[in-house]
């Protein structure tokens, strides 16, 4: 645990510089369906957002509830106006384009997923490999939740670079 909190104090956040072109989704973490509500609100589940940019890193958060009001802050204090945002249809990004925006949205319940540029799958794969990863620890505290899945986003953000050495780099500097 030491050390996923160390890397919540270290995490390169040089990946994500507001410009360019970014894919925002929400996604929704916990044990596997036990009859009942599937997707947005099913019982028992953590709601996490994520936007990525596209070439460079991702950011995570826990939020409340995926309600516009929730996530507009979010996305306004990590991506510059006049940035490209794509995302899925859900009704909490209505309003980008009036933010400043240029918003490009794929419809999934109409059976879309890409369309020329717009899409939402590198977004998508990030959940896929976080919820894999942490499928792994067979079920998670709630009061840990945070720093694994902040740990993925760390390990993500690493993924062209030597993580072993920076962690001993990291560690050398400031032990734990």
């Amino acid at each position: 645990m030491k050390l996923r909190r160390r890397l919540l104090e270290v995490r390169p956040m040089e990946e994500i510089d507001g410009r360019g072109e970014y894919e925002v989704d929400e996604s929704y973490f916990g044990a596997k369906r036990v009859r009942g509500k599937r997707g947005r609100g099913a019982a028992g589940k953590t709601p996490v957002f994520g936007l990525i940019k596209r070439g460079g890193g991702v950011y995570v958060q826990i939020v409340k509830n995926c309600s516009k009001a929730e996530l507009m802050p979010i996305i306004q204090g990590n991506i510059l106006k006049g940035a490209t945002v794509h995302s899925d249809g859900w009704k909490s990004y209505d309003g980008l384009i009036l933010n400043g925006y240029d918003h490009y949205r794929v419809y999934h319940s109409k059976n879309e997923f890409a369309r020329g540029k717009s899409h939402v799958n590198g977004i998508e794969a990030f959940w896929s490999a976080a919820k894999r990863r942490m499928a792994k620890f067979n079920g998670l505290a709630s009061h840990t939740f945070i720093l694994h899945l902040k740990e993925s986003e760390f390990r993500y953000n690493m993924r062209e670079r030597d993580f072993y050495l920076f962690l001993l780099r990291e560690l050398r500097k400031n032990p734990l």
